[in-house]
């Protein structure tokens, strides 16, 4: 399966994030912010942008000294026997705080053997997710998780896709035109998030945008009671600014 790569402003940030975790980790007896400027190139500014969301994920520790050693979050991530679940749990409070922060049920779906896969989301009783009428992995076409899973493979991939998967109409807004479809995947920007103006259910507008790591194509997603739309853009302009944070975790 061939990716439609382009860096985002998540993956610049996740790229340079881990930058630094390296740099730390080099050092166990401690790092400061000086040296960390130094060795990984970064402007103090960004950088302490950067040491900032790191200690706020536990990936980075300050001691007494104000120098940074490894955090907790990243010795769990980086053990064989803790990974797998130490990474649910990291994902699971980084969805929770997003849902709180942005107002809205939120989602981690992947692209796994040819198939639309939803690994996680976050959910509550102001922020109810979407009801699953119809299968996710039969409606690509129609969910904004589909669609920009679909944005970053390449042509050929996303043919055999909607071949395996009928296109149906869900609601009056569903594109049923697989020309059409391939066209606005095609012309859709990476940094742009992907909407859903109640194609897969009337009542509901989501959002999604792209947090593709190595060679897995994944997304980042938010949906919202329609009589809530006016905060859309808001809404995924915040998901967009705040997926550096989940890449990192499944770029570690």
């Amino acid at each position: 399966m061939a990716l439609m790569n382009e860096p985002t402003a998540p993956y610049h940030s996740a790229h340079n994030a881990l930058r630094v975790l390296e740099t730390v980790a080099r050092h166990p007896a401690g790092v400061n912010e000086a040296e960390l400027s130094h060795h990984t190139a970064l402007a103090p500014e960004r950088l302490t942008a950067l040491l900032r969301m790191l200690r706020r994920e536990g990936y980075v520790e300050q001691v007494t000294d104000g120098a940074y050693v490894t955090g907790e979050t990243l010795r769990r991530l980086t053990s064989a026997h803790e990974r797998e679940g130490a990474l649910r749990d990291k994902l699971q409070r980084t969805l929770d705080r997003l849902r709180d922060s942005v107002g809205a049920a939120v989602y981690i779906s992947r692209y796994v053997d040819g198939e639309v896969t939803v690994t996680q989301y976050a959910a509550g009783p102001g922020t109810p997710a979407v009801n699953e009428w119809v299968d996710f992995r039969f409606s690509a076409h129609a969910t904004a998780v589909g669609k920009s899973l679909l944005t970053q493979l390449d042509h050929n991939a996303r043919r055999d896709h909607l071949s395996r998967h009928k296109m149906a109409r869900l609601t009056s807004r569903t594109i049923t035109s697989d020309k059409l479809l391939l066209s606005r995947l095609e012309s859709q920007p990476p940094t742009v998030p992907v909407l859903d103006l109640q194609e897969y259910a009337i009542g509901t507008v989501c959002a999604a945008v792209p947090i593709t790591a190595g060679s897995t194509v994944g997304c980042l997603a938010l949906s919202l009671p329609v009589e809530h739309a006016h905060r859309l853009k808001q809404a995924a302009d915040a998901l967009n600014r705040n997926a550096a944070p989940v890449l990192l975790s499944l770029a570690i």
